[in-house]
């Protein structure tokens, strides 16, 4: 990061908010462009939703987002991971242990009524679709797979696919995901990756010579057609010609920052429409590995009545030989886990691991757990399209307002939304349009 000298210019061109990937990125381009920027972030860090702990030895572990999805080609990260020179390694998600009901593994014929039952599903989303009107996923697919007659083998196998394969892609609750337009977004084609030393080390590069504040909670922006904004700080007041507003949707729809004007009613209502989901980790350090460490994934189909119930571990030992296991928890169970304490989450999550692998598996030595819709500068994991809400959403959040307020972040990526790469792309978007409102041309 640049150093700031001890008195700061309170004028600037443009000042960003957020210092998550959006932020960084807008902010870098610009000033690459000969820009006089600030970015201002609440945090005591940079990285927003990307965060990486080195707390233990061996691997660095993502708190935040993790993969790299689509790393081929086209995607702007990847190919910036790869100009770098940044380590990393992909994880196959077709290499995947999976457990039925504790200790048992799925049998052969358990495992081909897995796969018709996920070709069932896909065949009835396509036709919920093209439906005359849109309904949740829940009650689309229920209804369309009959779920109530269905046998209770049946009825675990369809509660597993829609929370491992959508809950968790996605972090709203299948009561909530409009069938219509849950899955809008696209994909870049490539592997999955992940950093060896985690996002951190894109998060540094980007930040590179930025004049950056920390510990500057945003609590109102001013902004007029004719007139310089005005942000203010629970410390301080700063001011510029331009601002790229990059919070996180979950804090917009928190209505923590007050904006005077209000906002136009369209970007209001996009963000009271659109959703935020949730997806957490607890990640578990053991003293070795007791799990087969030739698979990348470990799935479990919890009991009747434990639905979405810690049904999705990712094992780091095959790639970084460390004995590591993240657990994953989205949407309405993952908000219950918010509300335990460490110790509680870390007991809930050996008693499904000890349900698999016997009772003598060993306690971790260390533990990171994560709560971000608790994080009140997250408030949410990522968006998510929920019944009510179109794409058109998206580009309402994104759209400028005259000239001098400008958005950025995975929300408003009508395209790739709630990945890195798509808040990249979104800071990309808001600088470029800083640049061609010429505006704040430079000489």
């Amino acid at each position: 990061m640049g150093e700031l000298i001890s008195v700061v210019t309170d004028r600037w061109q443009v000042i960003v908010i957020g210092a998550g990937v959006a932020g960084l990125v807008a902010a870098k381009k610009l000033r690459d462009a000969g820009y006089h920027v600030l970015v201002l972030e609440a945090r005591d860090r940079i990285g927003g939703r990307l965060h990486t702990s080195s707390q233990w030895a061996g691997p660095a572990i993502d708190l935040g987002a993790t993969w790299i999805h689509g790393a081929g080609p086209q995607n702007p990260v990847s190919r910036l991971v790869d100009e770098l020179g940044i380590k990393h390694f992909s994880t196959d998600s077709e290499s995947a242990d999976i457990f039925y009901g504790g200790s048992h593994k799925l049998s052969s014929s358990q495992y081909a009524r897995l796969t018709l039952i996920e070709d069932e599903i896909s065949a009835a989303i396509m036709i919920l679709q093209d439906a005359e009107r849109d309904v949740s996923l829940r009650d689309g697919i229920y209804s369309r797979l009959s779920y109530s007659s269905r046998s209770e083998e049946e009825q675990r196998i369809i509660d597993f696919v829609l929370s491992s394969t959508i809950e968790h892609e996605y972090g709203g609750s299948i009561e909530q995901l409009s069938s219509y337009w849950f899955d809008s977004d696209e994909d870049f084609s490539g592997d999955e990756w992940v950093l060896y030393n985690g996002y951190q080390s894109v998060v540094e590069y980007l930040a590179q010579d930025l004049d950056i504040l920390l510990e500057q909670e945003i609590i109102k922006v001013e902004y007029e057609s004719n007139a310089e904004v005005i942000v203010k700080t629970k410390s301080r007041t700063y001011q510029a010609a331009q601002v790229i507003l990059t919070l996180p949707l979950g804090v917009l729809k928190s209505g923590r920052v007050e904006f005077q004007p209000p906002l136009p009613s369209r970007k209001a209502q996009a963000i009271r429409k659109l959703g935020v989901g949730t997806l957490n980790k607890c990640c578990l350090h053991f003293p070795y590995a007791f799990w087969d460490t030739r698979y990348d994934w470990i799935n479990n189909i919890p009991d009747t009545g434990n639905k979405g119930q810690w049904v999705e571990w990712v094992s780091l030992a095959r790639h970084t030989n460390q004995p590591v296991l993240i657990g994953f928890n989205a949407a309405e169970f993952a908000l219950h886990v918010e509300q335990l304490d460490d110790q509680d989450t870390v007991s809930s999550a050996m008693a499904a691991l000890r349900a698999m692998y016997g009772a003598n598996i060993p306690d971790p030595v260390s533990y990171l757990i994560t709560r971000w819709s608790a994080d009140p500068y997250a408030m949410g994991a990522y968006s998510y399209n929920g019944l009510g809400a179109t794409p058109k959403a998206r580009d309402d959040l994104a759209k400028s307002i005259a000239h001098r307020l400008f958005f950025a972040g995975e929300a408003t990526e009508r395209h790739f939304f709630q990945t890195v790469h798509g808040a990249y792309l979104s800071g990309v978007r808001a600088a470029d349009e800083v640049i061609s409102s010429g505006l704040n041309r430079i000489p």
